[in-house]
């Protein structure tokens, strides 16, 4: 469905990607793991087109782009076909958590509300937020929040999600009412590419595994494979770190 080769980006001649290859098939749910400072999430935003890269390729759909080159349109076009989610939720403050859902279907897509409106009920009932609909984001826990931000990209109907550390601005009690909702979604097939820390959720929910560090792609390779069989020493070093983290 996705592959991305040769991706590069830099800051202020700082380079932050560093020739990334990754791929990604219908079905997939592909988490992004490194440390901190690795490029995850600009990697992240490159592929949904809110950064522009300074080199590399992108094949969607059969669609090869050169990504520096894709133009405005062009970027609009392909995100009508995926969704982003952010840490910070990004809700409208004074908006219900039904017209957040519904606003994009209603202002980008030309959807008639009535329609948007079904498409967005039936998003916050898979999120577990059917009863909030009329509820402002000031009402909301963070989790909820989190949950709405979700539905909205599930309203979409998009092809790919992409999720940008979707816990990481959570109290630690919220954190899995947002994960078991990525959870369902995976189980009912949907397409996602997840930066996230939350490694024991990477273990047991995604299929394959991206890992970066320093700007670089190390591995990207099937999950268990990754988790069970992983030679790169660099890589086992960041995994131990972890466990002592949890122990």
């Amino acid at each position: 469905m996705l592959e991305v080769t040769g991706l590069r980006k830099a800051f202020d001649g700082n380079e932050i990607l560093k020739d990334v290859d990754l791929s990604v098939e219908k079905g997939d749910v592909l988490a992004v793991l490194g440390p901190s400072g690795g490029g995850k999430t600009t990697l992240l935003r490159c592929l949904n087109y809110l950064e522009r890269a300074d080199g590399g390729t992108m094949t969607f759909l059969g669609q090869r782009m050169d990504m520096p080159a894709v133009t405005r349109r062009q970027a609009a076009a392909y995100r009508q076909h995926t969704a982003f989610v952010f840490q910070s939720y990004n809700l409208f403050a004074n908006k219900t958590a039904l017209q957040n859902v519904t606003e994009g279907l209603i202002v980008a897509r030309k959807m008639p509300k009535a329609q948007a409106e079904q498409r967005g009920m039936a998003a916050l009932e898979r999120v577990g937020l059917a009863d909030k609909r009329d509820a402002y984001p000031s009402q909301l826990s963070g989790g909820q929040q989190q949950r709405v931000a979700i539905a909205r990209a599930v309203a979409g109907e998009p092809d790919v999600i992409f999720l940008d550390e979707p816990t990481s601005a959570l109290d630690p009690e919220l954190i899995g009412e947002v994960l078991e909702v990525i959870r369902q979604l995976a189980e009912d097939g949907m397409t996602m590419v997840i930066v996230t820390h939350e490694i024991h959720f990477a273990r047991h929910v995604s299929t394959r595994v991206l890992f970066m560090d320093e700007g670089r792609a190390l591995a990207c390779m099937p999950t268990e494979a990754f988790f069970q069989e992983q030679k790169l020493e660099r890589i086992q070093s960041f995994l131990r770190s972890l466990d002592r983290k949890e122990g």
